[in-house]
Formats: C-alpha cells, sequence, structure tokens
C-alpha cells in the first residue's frame, strides 16, 4: 500500500512539475511597404510636389532650349553670307552656350533628386518609427515587411494590416494637416 502511495505521489508530482510554459501564440503581421508609400497622403504629396517642382524646371530649360535652337538655325543660314571668321567665333559660342545649358539641367536634376531624396528618407524614417510604436501599442511581436525590398516570402493575407496602417497613418496626416492650417490662419 505504501508502494502505491508513494508511487501516485512520485506519479503526481511529476505531472505537476512537468508544466513547461506553454509556447505563446506570436502576433504577427505584415505590410506591403510599397502599396503603403503609394496608399500614404503624405508620400502622395511629396512625390506631387517634386514631379511639380520637375515640371517648372523643365519648362524653364526648355524656353532656353528653343532659344538656342532658334539661334543655331539662324547661324546655319547665315554662316556662309558672314564668313568663315564669323562663323568659328559663332559656333564656339553657340556649343559653351549648350555645354552651359546641359551643365545647368544637371545641376537641377542634382539638386531635385537631392531635395527629394533628404524628405523622402525623413518620411521612410518617420514611417518606420510610427509602425514600430504602433505594433507596440497594438501588441505585435513582429511586422514584416513586403514590397520592393520583400522581407516576407509568404504570408497569409489574414496577416496584412497594410490596409489598416495606411488608414491611421493618413488620419494622423489629416490631423496634422488641419493643425498646420489653424495655426496659418491665426498668422
Amino acid at each position: 500500500m505504501k508502494k502505491i502511495v508513494l508511487f501516485a505521489a512520485l506519479a503526481f508530482s511529476m505531472i505537476a512539475c512537468d508544466k513547461t510554459p506553454s509556447a505563446k501564440e506570436f502576433k504577427t503581421a505584415y505590410i506591403d511597404t510599397s502599396k503603403l508609400m503609394e496608399d500614404y497622403n503624405e508620400a502622395k504629396e511629396l512625390n506631387e510636389k517634386y514631379k511639380t517642382k520637375g515640371e517648372v524646371m523643365d519648362r524653364e530649360l526648355e524656353v532656353t532650349a528653343k532659344n538656342l535652337k532658334a539661334e543655331m538655325n539662324s547661324f546655319q543660314q547665315n554662316a556662309m553670307a558672314k564668313g568663315q571668321a564669323w562663323a568659328q567665333q559663332k559656333g564656339a559660342e553657340l556649343q559653351q552656350r549648350q555645354q552651359q545649358l546641359q551643365y545647368t539641367q544637371q545641376g537641377m536634376l542634382q539638386q531635385l533628386q537631392q531635395e527629394s531624396g533628404k524628405e523622402t528618407d525623413s518620411l521612410v524614417k518617420k514611417v518606420k518609427q510610427f509602425i514600430k510604436d504602433y505594433g507596440k501599442e497594438k501588441g505585435y511581436d513582429y511586422i514584416y515587411g513586403t514590397g520592393d525590398a520583400a522581407t516576407v516570402l509568404y504570408a497569409k493575407e489574414a496577416y496584412d494590416i497594410t490596409g489598416e496602417m495606411t488608414k491611421v497613418l493618413n488620419e494622423k496626416y489629416a490631423g496634422k494637416a488641419k493643425t498646420e492650417e489653424k495655426t496659418e490662419e491665426k498668422k
């Protein structure tokens, strides 16, 4: 009898001690970062801003290029009549102006790319920080990113929070924009 009680106690203690903590379910989700940046209003406005700036720069250069082209056409028509010395001098001048136009175009493009790059990098950092804070607030263990630089090769669509993230970011941005408008109106 003692052996049965001892065996039962031993079995009970083994069962009681074998309580390994059950693996908690990880709360995971993923975001299609390309789609997020396409649908995020602040990113759309940033893209539109630099598209407009690029178009303005193109128009400025286009006027100068048209004037230069007209002068080159005139030069070709007048070269025979005004002589070789004039043609050489005017040809060198036009070539120099054409090079200057190309340098100006390259400089404007570089400036536009640098400005756009800085603002885009800043926006990406802000979105990453927001996702990090959002993940902590909502109790996620992992939030993965998909898109151009995919880090997730497969995930069930049930874990996709791209739409939710876009909605929250746009609401936050809309609130920020309204606050900025009110402060500008007060000035």
